[in-house]
């Protein structure tokens, strides 16, 4: 099945919804062969399902189509060891104010943090963003762009070009990243974009690993 077949049996299933639910997001991106954390939704006012689902430690934080910053709203719960404390931390959110539901996911190890990303651009149309994590975004605004669809090739290019790139490739003695698995995020995300059903992919933070990554925070916004 291509991407455009693959998105649209997404987008079937729901239709009407301009922001999809993270959590079905991430199962999306998962059945593309992308990785993200397992994980379970908690709707406000419904019994919670079994944690023993999924996998100790968990982070739970908080979904709504009025809240834009989690951390804004300390909507985020990290390193819940055992079922006493996720249900706890779950219960403790559900009061925050325009809280729709609760995601409770396996959390995911440290790694370096980078952000990909798609845009519709008024001149050019579809684009890809990436960019390292961290201050390099917030002070630095170390980030870059790319017309969609890439190339495998196109995507290692691309990862090239910030100015941190070198934190990706082992700098001062830490562990390269696996860029490898940074080129298949960055093309199946540029794939999906130069389908023109979407207006916007944020993938933030994805970890990066010697060995593979993990993307812990996803956003998609159809037209």
């Amino acid at each position: 099945m291509n991407r455009l077949a693959e998105l649209c049996h997404f987008l079937k299933k729901h239709e009407g919804i301009r922001v999809l639910p993270e959590q079905a997001l991430k199962m999306f991106l998962r059945e593309m062969g992308l990785p993200a954390p397992q994980s379970l939704s908690l709707a406000v006012g419904v019994p919670f399902p079994d944690f023993t689902l999924l996998t100790y430690p968990l982070v739970a934080k908080v979904f709504s189509s009025k809240i834009s910053s989690k951390t804004d709203v300390g909507g985020i719960r990290l390193g819940l060891k055992d079922a006493s404390a996720a249900a706890a931390a779950c219960y403790d959110l559900m009061k925050i104010k325009d809280v729709e539901g609760v995601i409770l996911e396996e959390q995911a190890q440290p790694g370096t943090e980078v952000i990909v990303g798609g845009i519709v651009d008024p001149q050019f149309g579809p684009v890809v963003m990436f960019g390292l994590g961290g201050i390099f975004v917030e002070l630095f605004q170390d980030v870059v762009f790319a017309l969609a669809p890439l190339t495998r090739a196109d995507a290692f290019d691309l990862i090239k070009q910030p100015k941190g790139y070198r934190l990706l490739t082992g700098y001062r003695g830490a562990a390269s990243c696996d860029r490898g698995a940074l080129a298949d995020i960055l093309v199946t995300v540029s794939e999906l974009m130069a389908t023109g059903l979407l207006e916007e992919i944020d993938l933030n933070p994805v970890a990066l690993y010697p060995h593979g990554a993990m993307i812990l925070d996803a956003k998609m916004r159809v037209l």
